[in-house]
């Protein structure tokens, strides 16, 4: 069978960014990297990862193209994984990041399931919509609740207020 995947890069401007690839569901993570990155304009060169989403688009188990961890964690691999064994009819969703310093992220989503044509070379590029910026979109920090985020006591103690403070300051 053949996934038909719609790439969208993650940027917070008007213009919609993606392309759309067709690949075969036995084909690895990494034939689905050199797909993207090619499609995009990138060299390919640079560290990425897949990341298995929710339907949040919240970032989940890291695939990556090398181990770099430190021993005692099995890493998944990106020439490893099967597509297959990742992406289905009810997980349907990936983060992809490209080049760890720039931070190119794209929403990676399976459109639709088909049979494979025949003559037809996979991957297959099949749609190409807007032009890549020169760089990376930035990321806008969101901290709606930051100051709630940074209190983690919250038990209400003034701790300017020595005089009410719970503790002989000399104890020694």
């Amino acid at each position: 069978m053949i996934y038909r995947f719609r790439i969208i890069l993650d940027n917070d401007t008007e213009d919609d960014i993606f392309r759309d690839i067709e690949i075969r569901e036995t084909d690895s993570l990494e034939d689905l990297h050199n797909a993207v990155t090619q499609s995009f304009g990138f060299d390919g060169l640079e560290m990425a990862s897949f990341y298995l989403s929710n339907e949040d688009w919240e970032q989940g188990e890291e695939i990556s193209m090398f181990d770099v961890s430190e021993g005692g964690n099995a890493v998944r691999l990106m020439n490893e994984t099967l597509l297959n064994d990742v992406v289905h009819e009810a997980q349907t969703k990936l983060i992809y990041v490209y080049d760890f310093m720039s931070m190119w992220t794209f929403f990676v989503e399976l459109a639709e399931i088909v049979d494979e044509a025949e003559g037809t070379d996979y991957p297959n590029l099949m749609f190409v919509h807007g032009q890549i910026p020169d760089t990376a979109p930035e990321k806008a920090f969101e901290a709606e609740n930051l100051a709630e985020d940074l209190n983690e006591f919250e038990d209400d103690i003034d701790v300017d207020d020595y005089d009410n403070l719970d503790f002989d300051e000399n104890w020694n």
